[in-house]
């Protein structure tokens, strides 16, 4: 088994409040919820207008697999025009007993 985890550092150049960000994070954490069954986390820059981190984990029976996953979940949130990555490093482990 392995898991995988990724922290999306994002930037909302149009958010003009903490209500504004909250919506636009709350769209994208839920939508990764629903199509990748993802662990999904603001863990980061919660007092900030423009600026989010997201903490988002993955578990699979292969390290090709869970870095696979957390690749298309990169491009999923890439593909919201309200916001840019900034960054996105990528982690796999393997679980260990």
């Amino acid at each position: 088994m392995f898991i995988g985890a990724s922290k999306i550092e994002l930037r909302i150049p149009t958010s003009g409040s903490l209500k504004g960000k909250r919506h636009v994070i709350k769209s994208i954490t839920g939508g990764l919820r629903a199509k990748f069954n993802a662990a999904v986390a603001e863990v980061d820059h919660q007092d900030q207008w423009q600026r989010a981190t997201l903490g988002v984990s993955v578990v699979s029976g292969t390290a090709f697999h869970a870095e696979k996953m957390l690749r298309e979940i990169e491009r999923f949130v890439g593909r919201d025009d309200r916001i840019e990555i900034l960054d996105a490093p990528i982690d796999v482990q393997p679980w260990e007993d």
